[in-house]
C-alpha cells in the first residue's frame, strides 16, 4: 500500500488544484474583478490573474498525469482483471483529456479577452454593448467554458473516489468474480 501513497497523492492533489483553482478562477477572481469600476480593467485584472494561475495549472496538470499513469502501472492486473475498474479507468483518462482540452481553450479565450481588454467589459465574461464582435464572442464562449472546467475536474475526482471504492477487499473479490 505505500508504494502507491506518493502517486495517489501526487494524482489526487493534482486533480484538487486543477478543481479548486477553476471554481475558484470563476467564482473568486472572475466575480471580484467583475466588480472594478473601470470596465477596461475588469478584463485586463482577470487576464493576469488568470495569467499568474498557468503556471500552477500546468503543473497540477503534470503531477495528476504522473499520478494516474503510476497508478494504473501499479494496478495494472486489477485495470484488466477486475470488472468495471478497466472502463471507470478508461471514462476517467476521457473526462481528464477532455477537460485538459477544455482548459487549454479556456486559455485562449483568456488571451484573447485580455489582448482585447482596452475594450473593457460590462463583467469578465459579459461583453458591453460596444464590444467587438471579437471580444464579446470570446468573453460569451468563455462564460460556458469557466463552469464546465470545474464539472469536468470534479467529475474526474469522483470517478479516482469509485476507483478508490473498488479497491476495498470486498469489491476486489465481487470485482473479479463477475469477470
Amino acid at each position: 500500500m505505500a508504494g502507491n501513497l506518493l502517486a495517489r497523492s501526487a494524482h489526487d492533489l493534482g486533480a484538487a488544484a486543477w478543481f479548486g483553482g477553476t471554481l475558484m478562477g470563476a467564482v473568486g477572481l472572475n466575480g471580484a474583478t467583475a466588480k472594478a469600476k473601470d470596465p477596461k480593467e475588469r478584463t485586463r485584472l482577470s487576464s493576469l490573474g488568470w495569467a499568474k494561475w498557468t503556471p500552477v495549472q500546468i503543473t497540477a496538470f503534470a503531477v495528476h498525469g504522473i499520478g494516474g499513469l503510476g497508478l494504473i502501472g501499479a494496478n495494472k492486473g486489477r485495470v484488466g482483471g477486475q470488472d468495471s475498474v478497466g472502463s471507470n479507468t478508461v471514462w476517467k483518462s476521457v473526462v481528464t483529456v477532455v477537460g485538459m482540452a477544455l482548459s487549454l481553450y479556456s486559455g485562449i479565450l483568456g488571451k484573447k479577452v485580455g489582448d482585447l481588454s482596452h475594450e473593457g467589459g460590462q463583467g469578465v465574461t459579459e461583453p458591453h454593448g460596444a464590444a467587438s464582435d471579437e471580444l464579446a464572442k470570446a468573453q460569451k464562449q468563455l462564460k460556458v467554458v469557466q463552469w464546465l472546467l470545474p464539472v469536468f475536474s470534479g467529475a474526474v475526482i469522483v470517478m479516482g473516489a469509485k476507483q478508490g471504492e473498488m479497491q476495498r477487499p470486498e469489491n476486489i473479490v465481487k470485482g473479479l468474480l463477475r469477470k
